[in-house]
């Protein structure tokens, strides 16, 4: 059942526990059905019936349209953010691909799943009938949107979250609870009139300001597609690029001015993911696929995957 939030304690209190724990930025939203809860709704249906989301199907789960069929009696969702930048750049060299930063060190899931614990279990302890329940993009929770909604950031052009302080670099996670807290108020949108990331994109995967078509999209294609070749109109467009994309991030003014280097050694690169071979990712055997990639979250990318899609970038 819903619990008011006591006088001990206080989201400054809730906080700075978050930040004790190494979250880097923290924000409470209302879970409270509202205009903008409906909003985002319609916006998310809107993108699912143009078939933007591809072959994600869990895409459609009514709970991410419903945050109270994640926890029922949920009053407020707790959100937080983990820079994960690191200062070395992808490889230029045409024997080299590139891996998007955020599957260069370890799996961010990890990482934010022992933090979230914590933070959820600190809660709980906070008063009785306090009810918890943590995803770190790892269930049926609209991420950036509630993100957004406690002040964290704003969700941009490329559909990234940016923030002022880290721009788009930044893992999300969520604490949802039954307990009753005062909430933040949502981020303005800074963007302006900007549209880089539009214009970068080689497959024009930003079909529209706010709107990304996952059918064009590299991330998508070379993490989630699992067909045996790519459509001719990605293949072409690869640029070196085997798992996952940065190229919106990377030409964001956000990133270019704001980035700042991760205190989380665990997001510091593994050697071999900053210039993976392709000529030798295009042979990569199941059991090096299996060494190699370890408490990564780049194993969601099965080998036959890695092998299509350094294939892919050698003309193959």
């Amino acid at each position: 059942m819903p619990l008011p939030c006591s006088h001990s304690l206080t989201p400054a209190r809730l906080k700075q526990q978050a930040r004790d724990l190494g979250f880097h930025k923290v924000g409470i939203a209302s879970a409270t059905h509202d205009h903008a809860s409906e909003q985002a709704r319609d916006r998310l249906q809107a993108w699912l019936a143009l078939g933007f989301h591809a072959d994600m199907t869990w895409m459609a789960s009514p709970k991410r349209q419903d945050i109270h069929q994640c926890l029922p009696g949920v009053q407020s969702v707790i959100c937080v953010a983990l820079n994960y930048y690191t200062p070395h750049q992808h490889s230029t060299a045409p024997e080299c691909g590139k891996i998007s930063r955020y599957g260069w060190g370890r799996d961010y899931h990890r990482v934010l799943h022992q933090k979230l614990k914590q933070l959820s279990h600190w809660l709980e302890t906070q008063g009785e009938g306090i009810q918890t329940r943590y995803y770190a993009d790892t269930g049926p929770v609209a991420d950036k949107v509630w993100a957004e909604r406690a002040g964290l950031g704003w969700i941009a052009k490329n559909g990234n979250l940016i923030s002022r302080e880290y721009g788009s670099w930044l893992f999300l996670g969520e604490v949802l609870t039954n307990l009753s807290l005062p909430p933040d108020l949502p981020h303005s949108q800074h963007c302006g009139t900007c549209t880089r990331c539009l214009e970068a994109c080689p497959t024009g995967a930003i079909a529209q300001p706010f709107v990304v078509d996952a059918n064009r999209c590299i991330a998508y294609h070379t993490i989630e597609n699992r067909a045996e070749t790519f459509p001719a109109a990605i293949a072409s467009q690869l640029h070196g690029w085997i798992a996952g994309c940065d190229i919106c991030q990377d030409v964001c003014p956000w990133n270019q001015r704001f980035a700042q280097v991760t205190d989380v050694e665990a997001f510091h690169p593994y050697p071999e993911n900053l210039a993976p071979n392709l000529e030798e990712w295009a042979e990569l055997s199941d059991a090096d696929w299996d060494r190699r990639l370890r408490a990564s979250a780049l194993r969601r990318i099965k080998p036959a995957m890695w092998r299509r899609n350094a294939r892919a970038n050698l003309g193959q």
